[in-house]
């Protein structure tokens, strides 16, 4: 089939990406998703992180109260998600209800495999004007039909292990913070700490949590607001990387990173500092050491040099997965009805007060930097007002240049030779060919 060729090559290249996107990460578990589709009886769900697990089948539950059909929230690691998903895309069976992601959506809703909503939402009456426009449109075909609704979105912030700071004699970060205030706690931490120790650590196949937040806030971009040209080659967006190159002088090497992941070194008390996303943070606030943890706002670029931080110095991506059904599925009007009130106000207010994650829809997040007693996490939610928040970049089909920018002959080779500016210049320029010919094989 024509469809399953796409959809395997596609995905292929995908599967790769960063897992950091809104809960792709270390923090899902190997479930018994059966990927299988109800017919009329009760809703299966598939997810890929287990921290969310508990509080959406409340919420399920709660809907199945109103009379409604039973609904059983499957996890199913990151890797298998997708594989389980295009079997199903392919000609098998999906689950009912199941999270959708920015970097396949496009892919799946030319092919017609979820199910289209755009007549149930109107039918409802659902107000897509209330949710992130950024995020709504993530899942919003060409021809203006809808086919998944915003669960979430996330934010980046800075985490830090207040033991290692205080045995490096080194001060707390702080709101104030810039890239290179960060830069010089690093190096201190690492300069007074043993040999396999390190002030920051930066996973380089991480985009959203990582070096992007660099080129936003020095004043440069991924992939411009029109996705028709790529900043990653201007003075701005080289000045960005050239301090990703600096921090990783004094960072964990990227072998070991590559080998163990910035989560686990940061908790065995190996690393003092990472960015991290929203997703993340009951992963660490049920930590072991969770007592040493604490957040501040990711940091800033002082572009006019006046030593406070405007709006846009201070960036941070954000993403927002969407709840999406399968187009085969045997109860599609119990389908749309589960995806709408999972979506609604109300279910979303109380997504955050559980320490699910952050709303889909502005100003209702306050709830969720109050859920985690004991670790202040407004960090999160204080960006929205102290930063510039930017959708993840991408283009129609972000694949075919995303892994390969990140490998070599894009910046793995600047990555692997921390000590030479002149390699991080050249990899912008490389990387930026590579985008630009995409951007036009997809006209």
């Amino acid at each position: 089939m024509k469809m399953k060729k796409v959809l395997s090559t596609v995905l292929a290249s995908a599967m790769v990406l960063s897992l950091a996107a809104c809960g792709g990460s270390g923090s899902s578990t190997q479930g018994g998703g059966s990927g299988s589709s109800s017919s009329g009886g009760d809703l299966t769900i598939n997810i890929w992180d287990a921290n969310q697990q508990k509080g959406i089948q409340t919420i399920c539950d709660d809907w199945t109260a109103l009379g409604n059909p039973k609904v059983k929230v499957e996890v199913i690691d990151w890797d298998n998600y997708w594989t389980l998903l295009e079997a199903g895309a392919s000609g098998g069976q999906l689950a009912d209800v199941f999270w959708m992601h920015s970097d396949y959506s496009q892919i799946y809703m030319e092919n017609d495999i979820l199910l289209d909503l755009t007549g149930y939402i109107e039918k409802d009456g659902v107000d897509m004007s209330i949710y992130y426009p950024d995020i709504a449109a993530i899942y919003k075909r060409d021809d203006g039909k809808i086919f998944a609704l915003p669960k979430d979105h996330d934010t980046i912030a800075l985490l830090y292990n207040k033991a290692l700071f205080d045995q490096a004699g080194v001060e707390y970060p702080t709101d104030e913070w810039t890239y290179e205030d960060m830069y010089e706690a690093a190096k201190k931490i690492t300069e007074a700490t043993p040999d396999d120790t390190y002030g920051y650590a930066l996973n380089t196949s991480n985009d959203q949590d990582g070096w992007y937040n660099y080129i936003y806030s020095y004043g440069g971009n991924v992939v411009n607001t029109e996705k028709t040209d790529t900043g990653i080659d201007s003075a701005e967006s080289k000045a960005a990387m050239e301090m990703v190159r600096k921090m990783l002088t004094v960072a964990t090497p990227q072998a070991v990173v590559a080998e163990s992941g910035t989560d686990s070194l940061f908790q065995s008390g190996k690393v003092g500092m990472i960015t991290q996303g929203s997703w993340m943070i009951n992963s660490f606030y049920t930590a072991e050491n969770s007592k040493d943890y604490a957040w501040a706002q990711i940091p800033y670029c002082d572009r006019n040099g006046d030593g406070k931080c405007q709006k846009d110095e201070r960036w941070s991506c954000y993403n927002g997965l969407g709840w999406a059904a399968a187009a085969n599925t045997g109860n599609p009007d119990a389908a749309a009805s589960l995806i709408e009130y999972l979506c609604s106000k109300d279910a979303q207010v109380k997504q955050a007060e559980l320490g699910v994650t952050m709303a889909g829809i502005p100003g209702i997040s306050e709830a969720f930097a109050n859920a985690f007693e004991g670790m202040d996490v407004s960090a999160f939610t204080k960006v929205e007002e102290d930063g510039t928040l930017y959708a993840r970049p991408g283009t129609r089909n972000s694949g075919v240049w995303q892994t390969p920018m990140k490998q070599a002959g894009g910046f793995l080779d600047a990555w692997q030779d921390v000590e030479n500016p002149q390699a991080m210049s050249d990899a912008c320029d490389r990387v930026a060919k590579m985008i630009r010919d995409a951007i036009a094989a997809e006209k």
